[in-house]
């Protein structure tokens, strides 16, 4: 009975033995690579030029706003200032026309709000469908088997973002 227990358990170890040589030699082919998509948005050309096309098509809206912001401070300004002489049906005028004011502005603000994240995210969705070609590309070609895009932590030796970005901004 002790021989049969031994050669089950030399059985075991060695079949241990073999299954982590086994891990071991897929782990060491195994390559990961991450991309910072954060840094791709910020640092990209094609990301830089998408936000320049969004602030030139919405920077006279973003005037209009500020300027509607500022004439209804100034409106605010002058009635408290004119209130207390006021006749009250003049008072309760003035006091609706300001709350209308202001609704126009938080109603123009909240368009113009809205219309930006769309516009926004349409640009950004371009930014990253271009980027991840260049990550498949860049993955094909140094043998990745994993690419991730979010982390809490990744050793710097994986990040391949700067190889994502030369290959976004060489491209045309």
């Amino acid at each position: 009975m002790k021989t049969l227990f031994r050669m089950f358990n030399r059985r075991v170890l060695v079949a241990a033995a073999f299954g982590l040589a086994t891990v071991t030699a897929v782990a060491q082919d195994f390559r990961v690579g991450f991309v910072n998509t954060d840094r791709i948005f910020r640092e990209a050309n094609l990301a830089k030029a998408a936000q320049t096309k969004l602030e030139q098509e919405f920077s006279r809206r973003e005037k209009e706003i500020q300027t509607l912001a500022s004439q209804l401070k100034t409106a605010s300004e002058k009635f408290e200032r004119e209130a207390p002489t006021l006749a009250e049906a003049q008072r309760v005028i003035r006091q609706r026309q300001l709350v209308e004011q202001d609704r126009d502005f938080q109603r123009k603000q909240r368009e113009f709000q809205e219309d930006l994240n769309l516009r926004k995210n349409e640009e950004l969705q371009g930014v990253l469908e271009r980027a991840n070609r260049v990550i498949k590309q860049v993955a094909e070609a140094e043998k990745y088997d994993l690419v991730i895009q979010e982390a809490v932590y990744i050793n710097p030796k994986h990040d391949i973002t700067d190889k994502v970005l030369s290959g976004l901004n060489g491209a045309r």
